[in-house]
Formats: C-alpha cells, sequence, structure tokens
C-alpha cells in the first residue's frame, strides 16, 4: 500500500473490496472499518459485525494497538478525547489534566506512528491572537472508532461484557460518520471545481477556523481567490438562512471569498435553487455517490495488518 492514501483511496477500496454499492451503507461500514483492509460481510448489521470481528477480538486486537499506544494512559486520554470530538490541541489537553509541553509532545508522537493528523486551518486570523490551537483528526476510521467506544470501555469487554460498549455506541453511530463525510465533501468539491477552475485550480482545502469562528470548508485557488463552504445534514432541506450565515461567517473573518458552496444532503429551498450557480454552487447527495463511481480493481489498496 502507497504511503498514506486519502480517504477518498480508502473510501473507494472499501467499497470496492466489500462490493458495496450503496453510499450510505458504505459510509456507515468504512465510519467502523475504514482503513483495516478486512473484509466485511455486508448482509450483516454493522452492530453484527462489530461484535464478531472488534468486541469478540478484542484481546489480540488491544495486543496490536500497544504497538502504538504502549499503553501510555496519556496518550489513550488524548486518543479517546480526540476521538469524541475535543478535536483542538489545547482544549484537549485541558481535558486531559496535562501540560502544552507534555501535550504537544504526545500529539508529535501520536503524529509521527500515523494514529493522528493535523488539519490546520488553511489561512490565519488576521487579527493577532485571535488563532485557535491546532485541529487533530484520526488517520483512520477505525483508530477513531476504537478510541470512542473500545478502548474506554476495556474492562467489560476484556471481561465479555458488551453491555458498556453498546450504551455508549448507540449514542454516538447516529452521527459518527459526519465527520468523514464532511472531508469525503472537500474531495467532491475539488472534483467538481476541476473543471470550472481548469486555468486557476485549487491549491489548498480544509477548514477555516479561530477562535470566534469556523468554517467547514476553505479553499485556495492558484491565483488566490477563495472559496468558502457549509454542510448540512439534517432531514429538511437547506434554506437561504444557511447562505447567509456562512457570509457573515466569513465576513466576520474577513476573508475575501469570491466562490461559495453548500452541501446539503437532503436538497435545497426553492429560494437557493433559484440563486445558484449565478451566487453559489449547490451539491447534494447524489452528487456525492459520484465519489464512488466506476470502482475497479486499481481502486484496491492492500493492506499488511493482520485480518479478523
Amino acid at each position: 500500500m502507497s504511503k498514506r492514501p486519502t480517504l477518498l483511496q480508502h473510501f473507494r477500496s472499501f467499497a470496492y473490496q466489500n462490493n458495496i454499492k450503496d453510499f450510505d451503507k458504505a459510509l456507515a461500514y468504512f465510519t467502523v472499518f475504514g482503513g483495516t483492509g478486512w473484509e466485511v460481510d455486508a448482509s450483516k448489521s454493522l452492530d453484527e459485525l462489530i461484535e464478531e470481528k472488534v468486541l469478540r477480538n478484542y484481546e489480540p486486537l488491544h495486543k496490536s494497538m500497544t504497538r502504538y499506544t504502549h499503553n501510555n494512559p496519556v496518550y489513550h486520554r488524548l486518543l479517546s478525547l480526540v476521538a469524541l470530538g475535543v478535536e483542538h490541541e489545547h482544549e484537549a489537553f485541558k481535558k486531559a489534566k496535562i501540560g502544552r509541553d507534555r501535550g504537544e509532545e504526545s500529539i508529535d508522537y501520536l503524529e509521527k506512528k500515523s494514529l493522528l493528523k493535523f488539519d490546520l486551518s488553511v489561512e490565519k486570523p488576521l487579527k493577532e491572537g485571535g488563532g485557535k490551537s491546532d485541529r487533530v483528526l484520526f488517520e483512520l476510521p477505525f483508530m477513531r472508532f476504537w478510541f470512542a467506544a473500545i478502548s474506554p470501555y476495556y474492562k467489560s469487554i476484556s471481561g465479555g461484557d458488551f453491555s458498556e460498549f453498546a450504551q455508549k455506541w448507540n449514542q454516538l453511530k447516529g452521527n459518527f460518520s459526519i465527520l468523514l463525510s464532511n472531508l469525503l465533501v472537500r474531495e467532491l468539491v475539488k472534483q467538481s471545481f476541476t473543471e470550472k477552475f481548469a486555468e486557476d485550480p485549487i491549491v489548498s482545502i480544509g477548514s477555516y477556523y479561530d477562535k470566534q469562528v469556523y468554517i467547514e470548508i476553505l479553499a485556495i485557488r492558484r491565483s488566490g481567490k477563495m472559496l468558502a463552504g457549509e454542510c448540512k445534514y439534517s432531514k429538511e432541506t437547506a434554506k437561504i438562512n444557511m447562505f447567509n450565515t456562512l457570509k457573515e461567517k466569513c465576513k466576520k473573518a474577513e476573508l475575501n471569498i469570491a466562490d461559495y458552496v453548500l452541501f446539503s444532503k437532503n436538497g435545497f429551498s426553492s429560494e437557493l435553487e433559484e440563486i445558484k450557480d449565478e451566487e453559489i454552487t449547490l451539491l447534494s447527495q447524489r452528487h456525492l455517490v459520484s465519489l464512488l463511481d466506476n470502482l475497479t480493481e486499481k481502486d484496491l489498496l492492500v493492506y499488511k495488518n493482520k485480518k479478523y
């Protein structure tokens, strides 16, 4: 396997390997098993597969994890916090009750071990002192799942009692794939604007954050022009206020935005549809599904870890 494939490469490989054609199902199963290279029987429920492949194989999986963490309690606390959504370094250090020096040393180690990766703000805030500490994310979906839902309950799981895990997982699983979906939307944005921006391509894409503002998608083109975007997953269609809020955020952050994009899983109001293309690009689930188009054996990554 090539060094550090992209999230999209992992996702396409997973869907091809396991012959999962439904995007939502592929994403849900990938959110748990992504990056392992394991074959999963998609005819079984996700909960069945978790028990079969993870909970009942806890001891050998835990042993393999110690190669990375050496059972260091600080590493485990930080990893679990990040997995559960405390993604900015200084917030994680505070919740883990460790100092900045020790925390930064730990994050750097976990990044070198390919457990975590930095997701830096694409632009720094103009106001001095307005920046927020670096955001860190998991390199692989399975590791995030492990440290969110498995590692904190090791005592009961190792004893064969899965009730604590089940309670926590039932709380998490409804929204657990949103982070990965947001990251895949970035890939969709790059693809969607390839032709439009052919002479002035996107050279950097990520998010923007400072102490006051968070913008899900910020991209910079070769010329320096910027694109900003937001994502929505509720059952309701996105309305004009989503666009207005995004513009207000960009104004507050003093970002000079040339293009706007909204992703809404369940579509858009007629008011937004009327202004698309002229003021804004609208992307929905039917566009996101295209990330799994034309899968072939060439998409298959070769993983070297043990299979379960």
